[in-house]
């Protein structure tokens, strides 16, 4: 017998559930996977587009594996946190070389891609696959934790009790597990949200712990505060990258100071984007000039 949540889920899935590219029958397992790196941390509003443009111009990972990476992290545009088009590109290399350039049907082999991690690789397992696999991103966190615990939201770290608790609701079928992850995942993204749950039209509101205990609010909150975006080093990696993503020609340090005023968080940018391999200095002759580094995407 399947677990009491899964059936009122699934009907309400059919019902529901969003007509996104990625779930059409004929998109590849490349194809999910790319829509999974590029939904880390990111609306479903801006990947799609981001997503569609993608998938056209390298529909295979050999043909991302072959592409400048100046052009890669180009085409990420604004997605943010550019370091995932980076992996993604690892990935496809690491596809070509080792599995002549065809996705794994095994989690194992999965996560040993670059960059691809549990729920990466459950994912693909489920959306690509079609087979049985405990996929908790933070909106099926969010519903089962609401729903057999009665907490508003689940524990900011996914530990071993709670992945087994979400394992012993997965219906044991490829088929229909595979549906549940859909299923589940999607009513947490347009009904069980984190901050406005809309528990009146929920199909499982009657069978849910925390609404029946009141809704209390969230133990975690004070662990949960988001930093401000507003002068933060991610803001200013932001600027950089966006002026190297527009410039057809390297940038001198002094052109992106016009957007980072502080010469201390500059630097310190600088610095990490040049770590994570995202942009590449220039050793310029300044011998007659002013010192003005300058800085490029990586080819």
């Amino acid at each position: 017998m399947p677990h009491p949540l899964v059936p009122p889920v699934l009907d309400w899935f059919g019902t529901h559930a969003r007509d996104l590219p990625w779930r059409e029958p004929r998109c590849t397992p490349w194809g999910v996977l790319v829509s999974e790196v590029m939904l880390q941390q990111t609306p479903v509003v801006r990947v799609r587009p981001a997503w569609e443009a993608w998938m056209a111009r390298w529909p295979t990972p050999a043909d991302l594996a072959a592409a400048p990476t100046a052009d890669v992290l180009r085409a990420w545009d604004r997605l943010g946190y550019p370091r995932r088009a980076l992996r993604l590109q690892q990935c496809a290399r690491h596809l070509v070389d080792h599995h002549d350039g065809v996705m794994p049907t095994t989690e194992d082999a999965l996560l040993a891609l670059p960059g691809v991690g549990a729920y990466t690789a459950a994912a693909v397992m489920a959306f690509a696959h079609g087979r049985r696999s405990v996929v908790l991103d933070t909106n099926v966190r969010r519903v089962l934790a609401r729903t057999l615990d009665g907490v508003a939201l689940p524990h900011p770290t996914l530990t071993r009790p709670e992945h087994a608790r979400a394992e012993a609701v997965v219906p044991a079928d490829d088929a229909t597990a595979a549906r549940w992850s859909a299923a589940v995942m999607e009513l947490g993204a347009l009904v069980c949200t984190a901050r406005s749950p809309r528990c009146d039209v929920c199909p499982v509101a009657d069978l849910c712990r925390w609404v029946a205990d009141g809704r209390p609010v969230d133990a975690h909150a004070h662990r949960r505060r988001r930093q401000g975006w507003a002068g933060t080093d991610r803001q200013a990696r932001g600027r950089v990258m966006r002026a190297l993503r527009t410039s057809d020609h390297p940038v001198p340090r002094s052109v992106m100071a016009a957007d980072v005023t502080d010469p201390g968080q500059l630097g310190r940018v600088l610095d990490g984007l040049v770590a994570d391999g995202l942009i590449t200095p220039l050793v310029v002759d300044h011998a007659h000039g002013e010192d003005d580094p300058v800085y490029r995407l990586p080819s």
